[in-house]
């Protein structure tokens, strides 16, 4: 119950109106004082104005203690004509302990005196000043018993203490059915629909579907049902893909054999006499080796992740060379290549990876051109620095939307050409994080787009 929501804010809302009525009490038991004082020092002129409007024939003393109890005082002194005149008396028990000036008081003294006055015992003699009413005389000086009045207080904070208690429990019983009914139960059904979706993330129907009235918390049933669906998506991508993958796997492992076969037969190709046969048997050797190292790659990454790269120093621009003969093979020829890589430039990288991701980067690049059926430009460039490698894939192409640009590197998603499955930018993603760097969009607009791959320098130092 205290370590529930709802339990708490009932203690709490206790707390929070005892604390209300105590600061409403404070001035109330001032004003309580103040008021009885005033009846007092009322009484005592009624009586003293009885006395002097019998002057002449005097009061015996039966009826003048009878007045002083009446008025619950023990002495009446009546200031008229600036002359005072003590009225009636009887005899004091003990010495005047309180001094009390009723005639102007402010807020505070009024309030220091209640609480001084709670604080003293009982037994003891007050002194009242007061102002007489109706002209009556300039002052009236009272003196009275304190026992009555602190045992009046006293009663008197039992009381309100009492009522206090009650608002209290009221207060805090409302706002416990409130919250539970505006906050507790909505967040109950918030807690179920998790437990209820954790059972089957992958089912859209338990999805949770926002019905609170607090903006709060619908908010957060807003999020959460965005979150759901994002995760729903996933898993089910997630599920596609690992179907997609063992589809591929199968069918690399046969086009590995059918590979393997067509290069044996590359062989008797080279053995041929032809020079343009000669100068081309090199690149289809080397083309059919790339892709029989693919359909192993392939299969390793069916059964379990892409394998990581065999680090070792590569001459770039042979690579790029390569990549880039390889697509004026393919290009319709509006696209022109150029290369800008330095001869002699080497990257610690695996050759293979490092050339599926640039040839995967000029593919599309390619094929954005020619999309649109006008002339382009691809061109391969790199730069060295202390601490890395950036090699930048440029084309003056169309530009990515912006659709394409939000899920980039995601598959399926990210796929810009009718027909693609937007795989070979997460491909290439990928590798260039198996080198520990990083593949990144540099710039897209209606002049073209340029990737950067960068590749670390230096080997991850572990503290």
């Amino acid at each position: 119950m205290i370590r529930s929501l709802s339990g708490r804010f009932l203690i709490l809302s206790i707390i929070f109106v005892m604390v209300a009525e105590i600061l409403i009490f404070v001035p109330s038991i001032a004003r309580f004082r103040q008021d009885y004082l005033s009846t007092r020092v009322e009484k005592a002129q009624i009586a003293s104005l009885s006395v002097l409007a019998a002057e002449r024939s005097r009061i015996s003393p039966e009826l003048a203690q009878e007045l002083l109890d009446n008025a619950g005082v023990y002495n009446v002194a009546l200031r008229r004509d600036a002359v005072s005149q003590l009225v009636l008396s009887s005899p004091v028990p003990g010495q005047v302990t309180t001094m009390v000036d009723l005639r102007d008081p402010t807020a505070l003294e009024l309030i220091r005196g209640a609480l001084a006055q709670l604080a003293k015992p009982g037994e003891g003699v007050i002194r009242v000043l007061g102002a007489p009413t109706n002209a009556a005389g300039s002052m009236i000086d009272v003196t009275m018993p304190q026992a009555p009045l602190r045992e009046a207080m006293v009663d008197y904070g039992l009381r309100i203490l009492a009522l206090s208690l009650v608002i209290s429990v009221i207060s805090a019983l409302l706002l416990f059915f409130a919250v539970r009914r505006f906050m507790v139960a909505p967040v109950k059904r918030v807690v179920e629909h998790i437990e209820v979706y954790a059972q089957a993330p992958e089912d859209a129907r338990r999805i949770i579907t926002p019905q609170a009235t607090i903006s709060e918390l619908r908010s957060a049933e807003d999020a959460l049902a965005a979150m759901q669906k994002q995760l729903t998506g996933a898993l089910k991508q997630k599920e596609r893909l690992a179907q997609l993958g063992g589809a591929v796997a199968k069918i690399s492992h046969d086009l590995r054999n059918i590979l393997t076969t067509a290069t044996l037969l590359t062989d008797r190709i080279e053995m041929s006499e032809d020079p343009a046969v000669k100068r081309t048997a090199p690149k289809l050797v080397n083309s059919l080796s790339r892709a029989v190292n693919l359909c192993e790659g392939t299969l390793a990454f069916g059964r379990v992740e892409e394998p990581p790269p065999s680090l070792s120093m590569v001459a770039l621009a042979e690579l790029v060379d390569d990549v880039l003969e390889g697509e004026k093979l393919s290009s319709n020829g509006t696209v022109e290549f150029a290369d800008d890589v330095e001869t002699g430039l080497t990257v610690r990288a695996d050759s293979e990876q490092l050339f599926r991701v640039l040839g995967n980067l000029v593919r599309n690049a390619r094929q954005a051109i020619e999309a649109t059926g006008k002339p382009g430009c691809i061109k391969i460039s790199a730069v060295e620095s202390p601490d890395s490698w950036k090699i930048a894939v440029c084309d003056t192409g169309p530009g990515l939307p912006a659709k394409a640009q939000e899920n980039l590197f995601m598959p399926f998603e990210g796929g810009v050409r009718k027909g693609g499955t937007g795989l070979g930018l997460v491909i290439a993603s990928e590798l260039v994080r198996g080198h520990g760097g990083e593949l990144r969009l540099s710039r897209t607009d209606a002049t073209g787009t340029e990737f950067i791959v960068d590749l670390p320098k230096h080997p991850l130092e572990l503290s």
